[in-house]
């Protein structure tokens, strides 16, 4: 039952073969599974800063604008770096915590790799 790959929509683990595509007995997806080979290793998560430099889990950037922060009294300054980043699918794709204003996500478009 190994050459059976799990459902890509639910995870399920229980597939089959009718005729040339793969068929989840939960909840009934059918796929090509070479075009599911293919399309996995693309999968991974690709951010990028202002620059178009690519982000990784644990890297450094600066803030390129002052960004205001709602219930803050003043905002999160241009050249502020940040440290140890996250990166997370969503509008807001980076998690990180700032020195004085705690955890926070901030979008891609407003840091450049340090």
């Amino acid at each position: 039952m190994s050459e059976f790959i799990p459902c890509p929509k639910c995870k399920c683990e229980y597939t089959y073969l009718n005729d040339s595509l793969m068929v989840c007995s939960e909840c009934y997806h059918e796929w090509n599974p070479k075009e599911v080979e293919e399309t996995a290793v693309d999968d991974t998560l690709k951010v990028l800063d202002v620059n178009g430099n690519e982000l990784q889990n644990g890297d450094s950037v600066i803030v390129i604008k002052d960004l205001p922060v709602k219930g803050m009294p003043r905002p999160v300054k241009a050249g502020t770096k940040v440290k140890n980043i996250r990166l997370t699918d969503g509008d807001h794709n980076i998690d990180c915590k700032i020195e004085g204003f705690g955890s926070m996500g901030l979008k891609s478009e407003f840091v450049r790799k340090a």
